[in-house]
């Protein structure tokens, strides 16, 4: 993994992952598992745009995201000084804490929907902007300084899949190895997942302490390919102590990541996904290839909620933002 300037550079190499994303249609959507590793095939060999906090140092910040964007924010900026929003509180926080913002960094995939008007109402109040997005025609950086614009490497991808985007940006961050996470979900975490998930219509999820930023980033991803039909909490080992488990559910399945559970659930709803440690990974990037390749394998073995509904939202959400929605993003 090498670095690039602000423009992120798709790697060379393509991978038997990377070959399935670049063929899929509309009615071979692959699952979310296919999209971690073929993320991760990308960024063995693509290049990253350098991570800005050096030129953001005593800088005092507003990091805005839309959805899984408002999350992978926070964990980007999460050793700076940064109030955090998203498209429903940042005005609230211009409104209320002006004085306290000097900077502003907007997090979004696809620099477009939410992303274009934040950006506009930002520069409006003359507040230095950087936009993070995977989209090189983003809406949004007609608002924003072409110095400071970052460009990170995608895959094609099914919408909201959202994988390799917003992975490269933590990889950029925190430097974990991403052919060692793949080594390590291929042959570790593959063999811990059962096949039994079927008959699971809830998950809890237990991660480690110092991953519990990405809690929201997970229940988003169980909502978005499983509506209602799959429920999911996510707590730590330390959060589960109190009363999360005093309502059983015979159909909840408890997943721990990392420290083995051997307190909560039924032992046999019991799922214990190892974390690799460091220099492997351990950090934001390899919790979040190896909890959303869990969370394929989970939609492996139910039926097809989303493939089966992700046109019908596509041209709702088409309508609802005013600007083309596709079911897969290039």
């Amino acid at each position: 993994m090498t670095n690039a300037s602000t423009t992120g550079n798709v790697g060379t190499g393509t991978g038997k992952y990377r070959e399935i994303l670049a063929q899929f249609d509309e009615h071979s959507i692959p699952d979310l598992d296919i999209a971690v590793l073929g993320a991760l095939e990308l960024f063995e060999t693509a290049a990253l745009p350098p991570f800005p906090i050096p030129r953001l140092a005593g800088k005092r910040l507003l990091v805005v995201g839309s959805g899984n964007a408002a999350v992978v924010g926070r964990l980007l900026f999460d050793d700076v000084d940064a109030r955090y929003a998203d498209e429903s509180t940042y005005e609230h926080e211009l409104a209320t804490h002006r004085e306290r913002i000097d900077s502003a960094v907007i997090v979004s995939a696809s620099g477009g929907k939410d992303a274009d008007g934040i950006a506009a109402a930002l520069k409006k109040e003359g507040i230095p902007l950087w936009l993070l997005t995977a989209n090189e025609r983003a809406p949004a950086r007609a608002h924003v300084d072409p110095e400071q614009v970052l460009v990170f490497p995608k895959n094609r991808e099914p919408y909201t899949y959202n994988t390799s985007t917003y992975m490269g940006m933590l990889l950029a961050k925190t430097q974990e190895d991403p052919n060692a996470i793949l080594g390590f979900i291929t042959d570790t975490v593959a063999q811990a997942i059962p096949d039994t998930l079927a008959k699971y219509d809830a998950f809890y999820c237990i991660l480690p302490a110092h991953c519990i930023g990405m809690k929201d980033m997970l229940l988003t991803k169980f909502d978005e390919l499983f509506g209602a039909r799959v429920s999911a909490r996510a707590f730590t080992l330390e959060e589960t102590m109190h009363a999360k488990t005093d309502v059983p559910s015979e159909t909840e399945c408890f997943i721990s990541f990392g420290e083995e559970n051997t307190m909560f659930g039924d032992p046999s709803a019991r799922v214990h996904i190892p974390l690799p440690s460091p220099p492997t990974g351990g950090g934001y990037a390899a919790m979040m290839a190896i909890a959303y390749y869990t969370i394929g394998q989970i939609q492996k073995q139910h039926p097809p909620y989303f493939k089966d509904n992700i046109g019908r939202y596509a041209e709702e959400a088409s309508k609802l933002f005013g600007e083309r929605i596709s079911v897969i993003v290039a």
